[in-house]
């Protein structure tokens, strides 16, 4: 997410990347509820789910580093004749961080930890999927307010190039990472 989101910020400014850091943060705050309901439990108790879970989750945020490697340089510095690149948007966020395993264990160890030992756990619930939404948008936001802050750095475009590259192979590198562990 975390990659995603600087890339997007410094790609695309800091409001076009609000629909991602919506989206995953939605996304997240739904996988808290879940977790909450018992979905969580549900998946990590059929390991078949949560490995297609986790190949869909690796497959996308692969494609995900692809389109970030793969952005031109400052669209004011190319011809218009070639299209427009879109910024990931509401639902690329909300599937990423939707196909995240390492959300859902986080979820689920928070539930776990601040939810289920409360007599009242539908009211903490709600609190603890408020506070999710909150820290969630605040993180995920920091880190694109961070890429636009280094987008305005990046005036040559090899220097853009590079950075997106870096971005997209920085982020298919953790991915991979999760096979190894």
């Amino acid at each position: 997410m975390n990659l995603i989101a600087i890339g997007t910020g410094a790609n695309h400014e800091f409001l076009k990347a609000l629909p991602h850091v919506f989206g995953a943060t939605i996304s997240y705050t739904l996988i808290v509820l879940f977790s909450g309901a018992g979905i969580g439990a549900f998946i990590t108790d059929r390991p078949n789910v949560a490995q297609i879970i986790q190949y869909a989750g690796t497959v996308y945020l692969l494609y995900l580093s692809y389109k970030i490697s793969m952005i031109h340089p400052r669209q004011s510095d190319r011809s218009s004749s070639e299209p427009a690149v879109i910024p990931p948007g509401l639902l690329d966020g909300a599937l990423a961080q939707g196909l995240n395993p390492k959300a859902w264990l986080v979820a689920m160890s928070g539930v776990g930890l601040f939810v289920a030992a409360n007599s009242s756990q539908i009211f903490y619930l709600a609190i603890f999927g408020v506070i999710s939404f909150i820290f969630c948008f605040l993180g995920i936001g920091a880190w694109a307010m961070g890429g636009r802050i280094i987008g305005q750095y990046l005036t040559k475009p090899v220097h853009h190039t590079i950075f997106n590259v870096t971005m997209g192979g920085m982020l298919a590198f953790c991915v991979l990472l999760v096979f190894l562990a």
